[in-house]
This record gives C-alpha cells, sequence and structure tokens, in this order.
C-alpha cells in the first residue's frame, strides 16, 4: 500500500481490509484460491512493452511468496547476475563491466572482445513446466509448489503453458530461477570466467575471439533445448571494448562511458515537457554514473 492509497484498486481493498484478508488466508488453507485475471496495457520504454497487472489481493499474495522464495533463492544465485536483486542492480553491473574490461585488457593495453547477446522475447518465453520442475529441485513442499503453480499458471501468451506476466513481483524472481540454470551452465561447465548478465542481456569478455565465437554456439545450443529459449539474431555480436559497447543504456569504452544516443534524446524530450525539480533530480542521478559533464552542461544551460 505504501505510496499507492489513493488508487482506487488499493482503496477499495484496504476499506474492508481484514475481511479481505481473512478470506485469502481461508481459500489458501482450503485451497480454494484461484488467480484472477490480469489487466493488461502498453507502456513505451523505450521500445513498445504488454505490462499485466494483477488485483490488490493477487499482488499482497505475490509479495508474501516473494519474501519467502527471495532469500533461499538469491543466496543459490551466482555472483554476477544482477537483475531485480537487493544489492546488484544496473550500476552496479556497468560498474562490474568496466572492471572486467579493466581486466582483460589488463589496464588496456591489450585488445579486449565483448561478445553480447541478447535472448528472444524473453518474457513471453518462459516455459511453465520447465520452471516448475527447476522449482521442484529447491521445495519439497506439496503446499508451496501448489500455490507457486497457480501464480506461474495464471498467465500465458498465445502458446498455453508459455510467458510470464512483465508486471509480477514473482516474475523478476522466477526469471532469476529460470536462468540460473544457464548461468550456472556458463560458470561451471564452460567455465567462463568474465561473465556477467542482467535479465535478458548477457556479456563475455575475453582476449580471443575465435574462443567468443565458439561460445554462441554452445550457449545457444543449451538455451534451446534446457530452456526452450533462442537468442535474438540481430542483438549478438562480437565487438571490441575500444569501438564501443552498447550495454544497459550506456555505450561503453576502456576509459570512460557515455549514455546511449536514444536515451539521451528521450531525456531532453522530456525535460523539455517536465521541469519538476523531481525529475530533473533523477536524471542528473542517472548522468552522474557516466561521462557526461557536456550533456549536464547542456541540460542546465536548457533550464535557465
Amino acid at each position: 500500500m505504501r505510496g499507492k492509497r489513493k488508487r482506487k484498486d488499493v482503496s477499495e481493498f484496504s476499506l474492508h481490509l481484514l475481511d479481505n484478508i481473512l478470506l485469502l488466508h481461508k481459500e489458501l488453507a482450503e485451497k480454494t484460491y484461484t488467480h484472477s485475471s490480469y489487466q493488461a496495457f502498453r507502456i513505451n520504454d523505450p521500445k513498445p512493452r504488454d505490462i499485466h497487472k494483477a488485483n490488490v489481493r493477487d499482488r499482497l499474495l505475490h509479495h508474501a511468496v516473494y519474501r519467502i522464495l527471495y532469500s533461499y533463492f538469491d543466496r543459490k544465485f551466482i555472483f554476477d547476475s544482477y537483475s531485480c536483486r537487493i544489492n546488484k542492480g544496473t550500476h552496479r553491473a556497468i560498474n562490474r563491466f568496466r572492471a572486467f574490461g579493466r581486466k582483460v585488457s589488463k589496464n588496456n593495453t591489450r585488445v579486449a572482445w565483448v561478445l553480447k547477446c541478447d535472448i528472444r522475447k524473453f518474457f513471453a518465453s518462459i516455459n511453465h513446466q520447465i520452471l516448475i520442475e527447476n522449482l521442484k529441485k529447491h521445495i519439497d513442499d506439496n503446499d508451496a509448489m501448489w500455490l507457486i503453480g497457480e501464480i506461474i499458471n495464471s498467465f500465458h501468451t498465445d502458446e498455453a503453458s508459455v510467458g510470464l506476466p512483465l508486471g509480477n513481483l514473482t516474475s523478476q524472481l522466477l526469471i532469476n530461477v529460470y536462468m540460473n540454470e544457464f548461468d550456472q551452465f556458463v560458470k561451471r561447465k564452460l567455465n567462463v570466467q568474465y561473465y556477467l548478465r542482467y535479465a535478458d542481456d548477457f556479456v563475455v569478455l575475453n582476449n580471443n575471439k575465435s574462443y567468443l565465437v565458439n561460445l554462441v554456439a554452445q550457449m545457444s545450443q543449451f538455451l534451446e533445448n534446457n530452456l526452450k529459449l533462442s537468442l535474438h539474431p540481430k542483438k549478438v555480436f562480437i565487438k571490441s571494448l575500444s569501438s564501443g559497447i552498447d550495454f544497459l543504456g550506456w555505450v561503453h569504452f576502456p576509459y570512460h562511458r557515455v549514455l546511449r544516443t536514444a536515451t539521451k534524446r528521450r531525456m531532453l524530450r522530456r525535460l523539455k515537457d517536465n521541469h519538476s525539480r523531481e525529475t530533473i533530480a533523477s536524471y542528473v542521478g542517472l548522468l552522474k554514473h557516466g561521462n557526461t559533464y557536456k550533456l549536464l552542461q547542456k541540460i542546465m544551460y536548457r533550464l535557465l
């Protein structure tokens, strides 16, 4: 409810809060609980994304499930998985990428090659059965698995038993559980040292370009055979770090990083329409994570 009390659905639920919680408890205890349908809408962030919003009752349950599962599964994930984890996130991911670049290039005295990959239609391609089987490796409680199954099977794309809703709190954790199989394969089987993943974007750094070329086939095969996922054919490339690597909203070079052009244009366009102190502060906070002195000066000049 924090920060959302004025929303109609939240205020209606909180009006009879205790009754609603007791009813939810009763349904769970008797296993008569069923997940409600989703409210669908689209956002541009910047590319179009289909968001599916659960009702308040179901979101309350998502938070309860997430709190129990997160602390257990977070210990199972590799260190260099940065999406939707406490004390991780995009800023730590791009700093880790910079550290990898310096190590591989021996402080920029050698060529560092970067393999960057993206998974095609990531959320829409998560296979329910594979996800549930992966969860069963860690959870032997039948009641817990029944409830998690209700949440997972509450949504699917055009293809039955496939897809997770982009909007559920539980989805953020479940995709990390799903992709942990791939992370462990890369780190334990392929013995890749400089590997970093954020959701469906991942990078590998190495001095040997041929080594990275060979990795693509092995990674692609594992994703298709074990997780029913495929690499996006237009978003797999191998480039030298010195030529600039577009990763997590920034273009990275050996000695600096700059904001992606599309992000910069979108930011300037929004600032033109919205001069609020909060908006300016959020963008200034973002720009402090890169080499953006000239851009900051440009923003301040426009606002004066």
